[in-house]
């Protein structure tokens, strides 16, 4: 085979192909697209699974500062909303719910409070279809209260 033979079947094959990078990229593209949009929605709600936790963390430590349960309760809710806050994590629907026994007990007595946060992350912007509207993240987190400080 000579090179000038070699380069007329090279021109035909190339002439045969024509069109097909078209045809890939138009299979491809929606593909690559779904793709992109999984990636957003899984950092999106692995960012609010951490924003979650670190509210839970806030809310058991304010509430251990706190003598008496009522106080706890409200400061609590107070610490996981400014964490949240923080982090620019806004949540659909959130709720605060501090285990407050440990303040029932004497001085003297090792106590702790536990608070859950939970927080419905929206996913619907994204639009990807099949992907839920919605995710709820929920964490908890004990604290130690002080043993000697006075409880009310």
């Amino acid at each position: 085979m000579t090179a000038r033979t070699y380069g007329h079947r090279l021109a035909q094959g190339l002439r045969r192909d024509r069109g097909s990078y078209a045809v890939e990229t138009a299979v491809l593209a929606p593909v690559m697209i779904a793709l992109l949009l999984l990636m957003i929605a899984f950092g999106r709600v692995t960012d609010a699974d951490g924003a979650v936790d670190s509210a839970a963390r806030a809310a058991a430590r304010a509430a251990s500062l706190e003598r008496d349960a009522g106080s706890a309760q409200a400061q609590a809710q107070a610490a996981a909303a400014r964490s949240l806050q923080g982090e620019g994590i806004t949540c659909r629907t959130s709720s605060v719910v501090v285990d407050t026994a440990g303040y029932a007990l004497d001085i003297g007595v090792e106590a702790n409070v536990t608070a859950t946060v939970a927080c419905t992350a929206n996913l619907s912007d994204i639009g990807l279809p099949g992907l839920p509207g919605a995710k709820t993240l929920t964490a908890s987190w004990t604290s130690p209260i002080d043993t000697y400080r006075g409880r009310q």
